[in-house]
């Protein structure tokens, strides 16, 4: 409890630290560092975290349980798009169901999962976050989620763009070197400084929450956002933590995938929405309501998975 308390303060100091800095920095700041990511932070995480990964045993199933909750999730935010088009007889603009898809869709497995996960569960499961993360999310995120976010933003328009826009991918591109680099020895100064740059990706995403926060002009994406997240941190987790045992998936290994199923949406989101365009408001909105929503909803699931 008093590691989860820790990880809590941390998570809120540096929202916080965000939304001070926002208020007093230009409109095109937060893009900037949204940006920063996409194109350097992320890359440089993914591949200091895959070099240090233990990658024995059976771990393959993890990736496999993610994509079946990232495609439950994508499948029933389109619902939820369908049933907010019928009830308000209005259909949400191309941005807004761009954002509206990414938070119920991909959940923060990395920034927030490993510590979560450390902090319950301990490192001789660890590898199994890992491999739902890197193989599930992140591929997801940055593989199905660029494709999705050029679909629904400004930046692409056509399938040849789309495409374009997963080739030139840095995260998916990354993701391939840290399988070379884990054969090559890297000398300690380069990997520590490395790994410097990756944990302070980690910080400057939760700076952004704060930075876009503090943008925020109203909340008129909240409902959309409750939609969202109830998605992706109740109804997925709920019914897909229902059949692991039909993948030989128990104890503590069945707790580690719940436990990744059940994070807030992903910063990989906000990161997306500032490259593409997509509804800034709804993805920032979603980001801070599941963070806050993860302090009553990580007791429920450790309740459920004993």
């Amino acid at each position: 409890m008093r590691k989860l308390l820790e990880l809590y303060l941390f998570l809120v100091g540096l929202v916080l630290l965000g939304y001070i800095l926002g208020r007093k920095s230009p409109e095109t700041v937060p893009t900037l560092v949204g940006r920063f990511l996409f194109w350097v932070g992320v890359p440089i995480s993914i591949v200091i975290f895959l070099r240090k990964a233990d990658l024995s045993g059976p771990i393959w199933i993890a990736p496999a349980i993610a994509f079946l909750a990232i495609l439950l999730g994508a499948f029933l935010a389109w619902l939820g798009i369908k049933g907010l088009t019928h009830w308000t007889n209005t259909t949400p603009q191309k941005s807004t169901q761009g954002s509206f898809l990414l938070a119920a869709m991909v959940g923060n497995t990395g920034y927030i999962g490993y510590p979560v996960t450390l902090s319950i569960v301990g490192t001789q499961y660890f590898a199994w976050a890992l491999f739902y993360d890197l193989l599930g999310t992140t591929l997801a995120a940055y593989g199905l989620g660029v494709a999705l976010a050029a679909r629904f933003g400004d930046n692409a328009r056509n399938h040849a763009q789309v495409l374009q826009a997963i080739f030139i991918n840095p995260a998916l591109w990354s993701f391939g070197f840290g399988f070379l680099l884990r054969q090559i020895q890297i000398p300690q100064t380069i990997d520590f400084c490395l790994e410097i740059v990756a944990w302070c990706s980690v910080a400057l995403s939760l700076v952004l929450i704060g930075m876009r926060l503090s943008k925020l002009n109203s909340w008129h994406s909240f409902p959309k956002a409750t939609i969202s997240v109830g998605i992706k941190m109740l109804v997925v987790p709920l019914l897909v933590s229902s059949i692991l045992p039909l993948f030989g998936l128990t104890g503590a290994v069945a707790q580690v995938i719940l436990l990744q199923m059940a994070m807030p949406p992903a910063f990989a989101t906000l990161v997306l929405a500032e490259t593409f365009n997509l509804d800034r408001d709804l993805a920032v909105t979603a980001l801070a309501m599941g963070t806050m929503l993860l302090l009553f909803t990580l007791p429920l699931w450790l309740v459920v998975s004993g």
